[in-house]
């Protein structure tokens, strides 16, 4: 898919992550030395809402809202599950590679959390969650810990951080679309 692609899901399969506090995005504070991402945002209400939020949040549906194209090794829902996304161009884009870390599958709370693994501009983790409140309304929580891990994403740093917060805002877009059927 991308130029800079220089190795397969196979082979990121047992990649060590890029970061130490592996599985901080599911529970808890987040941790020191990174900047944070903590939103949730309204995206639907009923049970039928939540269902189509979390169907569409296990098939990666809010990645390819914001625009990456997407290979994996598996199902979201499934830990170790390797992604490889990419951003741009098809044949220059830049290969984004991750690993799911957790998952919750609950009646309630559905979702998971990827890290980041060697290649990734960042280095850090991130999570996806869609729960239905006790009133019906469903809520996607976004929870991330990131640092720019390479040079050429540290010089970029502004527009780096900038591009992050478009995605998210998309993440959203895309699993509220999804909700609303």
């Amino acid at each position: 898919m991308g130029l800079l692609r220089r190795t397969t899901l196979a082979q990121l399969a047992d990649a060590p992550f890029t970061y130490p506090e592996v599985g901080r995005t599911r529970d808890g504070d987040l941790p020191t030395g990174y900047d944070h991402v903590d939103r949730a945002a309204v995206v639907g209400t009923g049970r039928a809402a939540f269902d189509r939020a979390a169907t569409a949040v296990f098939g990666w549906c809010a990645q390819r809202g914001a625009g990456l194209r997407v290979q994996a090794s598996g199902p979201a829902g499934t830990p170790g599950t390797v992604v490889l996304m990419t951003a741009g161009l098809r044949r220059l884009g830049l290969d984004i590679p991750c690993r799911v870390v957790w998952v919750v599958d609950e009646s309630d709370r559905r979702g998971f959390g990827y890290g980041t693994l060697p290649g990734h501009p960042e280095s850090g983790e991130e999570s996806f969650v869609v729960s239905v409140q006790p009133n019906g309304d469903v809520v996607y929580e976004l929870r991330a810990f990131s640092r720019l891990a390479t040079p050429l994403s540290r010089l970029g740093a502004p527009v780096s951080r900038r591009v992050q917060s478009a995605a998210l805002d998309r993440y959203v877009a895309a699993i509220r679309r999804a909700a609303s059927g």
